[in-house]
């Protein structure tokens, strides 16, 4: 800490609020005054190791980055950094004479709209998280990719922060039990890093470790005027936003859960791994939730240490502290997972519900839909017709999307997820296959088989045509070859199959029991 300025900093920070006639609101590092549709905030002149502030050049260069950051997120909420000149006790915002401080002026939101708080209210839908799949993508994809002459994601950078949670936080958990739990957290990561060492090279030389957002939590998203923006990058230190974008993915995941919103985080997630197309950020996913939980952990804790001992914020922080570590713990001991087949025609509603399953257990969906145009170098909703969709929908590209199917199947069960493989799986020797995966790598395989009148089907097949909102080309002629080509099932894949009646509307409500006996198939099979 850096006493002298940080007191100066005080006296000055209350005159300015009373100046403005603000709200103040304080973190570990920051001030931040509210004051009608402006907010301005304040590096706090601190030294945390990860964040130095101590110096006048230093909080300008801060104030200078989290402008530059943010507009790629939320331009119309970042607007200049602006020097603050007079004294103490007279401050003055872009006054003449020489800056004793340096401040980043924004345009005010309503707090309410921020994710923590409606989450808190029970307010969170899976159209934010939708709208935020977006909106990351969309960072990710343009931000800038760390050069080869850097050692931005180079296994021991990445690393360094993972080991500086563990280190902060050992003394600071006094309870027998959180240093315990830092005890086993610190042997996880040291296991977990010696395997996925070659795995955080192969990421670095794939180009995704990028200048990405650092800091994705609940409470850096919010609903401004019916748009979800990202906010408050990470920009007092590059080693720490410079990262595998996964890191920004498993930051938010694991903070949903630590929320109560595992349904929201699985969504958040899947939808993530299918828009962007990096399953292969599954093998370091964990690694990062477990990292993020460490750093949210970390915070409460610092901030903690500068409360009175008792006091109503002095608890809560203590609470966050205690939420997130268990949070870590929960992240070290995964499951044993499984692979799930779906099962029916085109029409049939394997995508709908299974939508609804992913959520509840966690699993990843893999869907042939999209990634059969993924091969063939199409966005999800780029239409085909005439012989292009023949060929979409012909022998060997069923081949192609299948054998794809199965890969990324590997991958993430390999990496400790379940995984949904969405596809009709009409014909014998899919099926067969994807058993095979599962007995070779040791995971029970269920197949879900989705039943529906034909008229149904010929309803729905149709209206989704005529709605050109889904990845699914195959129109009423790809299902009329369907029902000609399909391979019943035989007696042992009746035997693990779950037949679910799809002809009925779908009513989100009513879901979660409908799952509720493969659930307990699954539940059996974790517990073994």
């Amino acid at each position: 800490m850096a006493d002298g300025p940080l007191q100066a900093q005080r006296q000055w920070v209350q005159a300015l609020r009373r100046q403005l006639g603000a709200q103040l609101l304080e973190t570990h590092i920051s001030y931040v005054l509210l004051a009608g549709d402006a907010a301005y905030k304040i590096k706090k002149a601190v030294d945390f190791g990860f964040a130095d502030f101590r110096s006048l050049a230093q909080r300008r260069q801060a104030c200078e980055d989290e402008l530059r950051l943010n507009r790629r997120t939320a331009p119309a909420l970042y607007r200049q950094v602006r020097p603050l000149t007079g004294s103490a006790t007279q401050p003055r915002i872009g006054g003449p004479g020489p800056p004793m401080d340096w401040l980043l002026q924004m345009r005010a939101f309503d707090q309410d709209g921020l994710w923590d708080r409606l989450a808190a209210r029970g307010q969170l839908r899976p159209a934010h998280i939708d709208a935020l799949v977006e909106a990351l993508v969309g960072l990710h994809a343009g931000a800038a990719v760390a050069g080869p002459d850097t050692d931005y994601g180079r296994p021991a950078q990445l690393r360094a922060p993972m080991r500086d949670n563990l280190q902060v936080l050992a003394p600071m958990c006094r309870a027998p039990a959180q240093r315990a739990a830092v005890a086993r957290l610190a042997q996880w990561e040291a296991e977990a890093f010696a395997a996925l060492w070659g795995t955080f090279r192969q990421r670095r030389a794939a180009g995704r470790v990028r200048e990405a957002h650092g800091d994705l939590h609940l409470g850096n998203v919010t609903q401004h005027e019916g748009r979800t923006l990202l906010f408050d990058a990470l920009e007092f230190s590059a080693a720490l936003r410079w990262t595998d974008v996964m890191s920004d993915v498993a930051f938010m995941a694991m903070d949903l859960q630590a929320h109560g919103l595992a349904p929201l985080a699985h969504r958040f997630v899947n939808a993530y791994i299918e828009r962007s197309g990096d399953a292969q950020g599954l093998r370091v996913l964990r690694y990062y939730a477990v990292h993020r939980a460490l750093v949210r952990a970390k915070v409460a804790a610092l901030r903690a240490a500068q409360l009175a001992p008792g006091t109503a914020a002095s608890q809560a922080a203590a609470a966050t502290l205690q939420r997130y570590l268990a949070q870590a713990q929960q992240l070290i001991t995964p499951g044993r997972p499984a692979l799930l087949l779906t099962h029916g025609f085109s029409g049939s509603g394997k995508t709908l519900l299974t939508q609804s399953l992913l959520e509840a257990t966690g699993a990843l969906r893999f869907r042939a839909d999209v990634e059969r145009k993924r091969l063939a170098g199409l966005q999800p909703l780029q239409r085909v017709q005439g012989a292009a969709l023949q060929r979409l929908y012909g022998p060997s590209m069923d081949a192609r999307t299948h054998a794809r199917l199965r890969a990324l199947a590997a991958l993430a069960l390999r990496s400790g997820h379940s995984v949904i493989l969405d596809a009709t799986f009409l014909r014998r020797r899919p099926r067969r296959l994807a058993r095979q995966l599962a007995a070779r790598l040791g995971v029970r395989c269920l197949l879900i088989d989705f039943q529906a009148p034909l008229a149904c089907l010929q309803q729905r097949v149709a209206a989704r045509a005529s709605r050109g909102d889904d990845a699914s080309d195959a129109g009423l002629a790809v299902l009329q070859a369907q029902l000609a080509q399909a391979e019943a099932l035989d007696a042992d894949e009746r035997a693990i199959s779950v037949v679910v009646d799809a002809a009925p509307a779908f009513d989100a409500a009513a879901m979660a029991e409908r799952w509720t006996p493969l659930r307990r198939r699954l539940q059996r099979n974790r517990s073994r």
